[in-house]
Formats: structure tokens, sequence, C-alpha cells
């Protein structure tokens, strides 16, 4: 049977990224939906993006844009870097593309073509942060809320379980589609290490950027993944534990 796995934000970690990769056990049939920020935090973002282009050749692969992902873009196109990002582990991506044996242009091109969402055929939403539209992500005003909004999530997480879907009171966004997939938001802030499901949103981003691990989840039978805690792997690294 054909799987669909969707994948939390990596920022840099080709080792987790690799070890979570290796115990899927991948056949040519399955996908792969990724949920964006493949860069800043660890030292490898660069290896990460490399790693996902030739990855994507082998099997099919969806990438959703992060927020990270989108300052790093800018940064590949030429633009001054933002302060912004660099503080908050733009640093380690610029430091992993010195080594000048990256092709900038194919990577550039790798992120010009990264999804700003994902809808299947069974109407899950694949985003890494969220929407604002009541209307739902094509009728967006603003594409940077697909990888800046947090409401989506907060909403789902504050909506009381008591109220019936049919109420006028349940939030209209979360009635658009079956479910949908997030990062963005680490598990962790709410001490919680594993995806978290709150009303019909999947939030897969369980922290390894800092403390926690990279997590995927079966999108069909609920099973998760995880790598080592990400910290272990870089021991002589701080990610974006500054």
């Amino acid at each position: 049977m054909a799987r669909t796995f969707a994948i939390g934000d990596i920022h840099g970690a080709l080792k987790a990224l690799k070890q979570l990769i290796y115990q899927f056990s991948l056949q040519p049939s399955d996908t792969l939906i990724f949920l964006g920020d493949y860069v800043d935090g660890w030292p490898e973002s660069a290896s990460v993006i490399t790693y996902l282009i030739e990855l994507d050749k082998q099997y099919s692969c969806i990438f959703i844009k992060g927020n990270h992902d989108a300052w790093c873009e800018d940064w590949l196109a030429g633009s001054r870097p933002d302060n912004n990002w660099l503080i908050q582990g733009g640093e380690s991506t610029v430091r992993s593309y010195e080594s000048g044996t990256v092709n900038r242009e194919t990577h550039l091109a790798f992120f010009r073509s990264m999804r700003s969402y994902y809808i299947d055929d069974t109407n899950r939403l694949f985003v890494h942060a969220g929407f604002c539209s009541m209307h739902g992500p094509e009728m967006e005003h603003y594409n940077t809320n697909f990888y800046w909004d947090r409401t989506l999530w907060e909403t789902a997480m504050a909506t009381d379980k008591r109220i019936h879907k049919d109420s006028e009171r349940y939030p209209k966004r979360l009635l658009l589609f079956n479910e949908i997939y997030i990062g963005h938001t680490p598990t962790i802030n709410y001490d919680v290490k594993i995806p978290i499901q709150a009303c019909n949103v999947w939030n897969i981003d369980t922290g390894a950027a800092f403390y926690g691990k990279l997590s995927a989840i079966d999108i069909h039978t609920k099973q998760t993944w995880q790598s080592d805690v990400v910290q272990r792997l870089y021991p002589t690294e701080k990610g974006r534990n500054k």
C-alpha cells in the first residue's frame, strides 16, 4: 500500500533527517510531504537542501515553503541578509554555504519551486504555518501568512471540544478541510515531545531546531517516527538554543 509521510521542520539537521528517512524503509510508491523550514539552526543547511534535491529524483516529494526558507531564498537571490534571519539561525546557514562546493543557482531554483501549500485528493491541507482567510488558502490576501500565521494553530488548540462542528461557534476555517498538517510552532512549547493533534490540525514540528527531535507521521495510519534528540547528534553545536 502506498504511504504518505508528513515531515516536520528540519532546520539544518541532516543527520536527523537521514535517521528519520532510514526508518521509513521507503518504497517507490511512497510520498514524502515536507512541511518547510529546511534551513537555519544546525550546521548542515546547505547539505540538507542538496540531499532533498537528490531525494526528489528517487521518490515523490512535495516541498512546502517555511518562513526560514523564504529568508534564505531572498539571500540566495542576492538580497542583503535580514538581521532578524541571522539571529534566528541564518548565521549557521550562511556558514554552510561558505565551502563553495554548492551550486547556489540550483539551490535557489529549488527554493523558488517550493509550494505555499498543498491540498491532496482527499481534502487534506499541508501548509507550514496556516492561513487567515475564512474562504480558504486560495483566497488568502497575504502569501506570507502561509509561513508565518499562528492563529490557525492557536484556534485549534483553544477550541472547546464540547462545541459541535455544526455549531455557529465552531471555527469556520477548521471546517474547510478533512485534516490539516502544519509545522512552524514547536510542540515543545507546550511541553510535548511528539506531534500534537488539536481538532483536525496535526502539528508535526517537535522542536528539532532546539532541544527536540525531528518527527514524521504516516497520514493514513497516524504512526509516528522520530529521530534522536538533535542536540545529541550535534553535541558541539547549539542549533537555535541561544
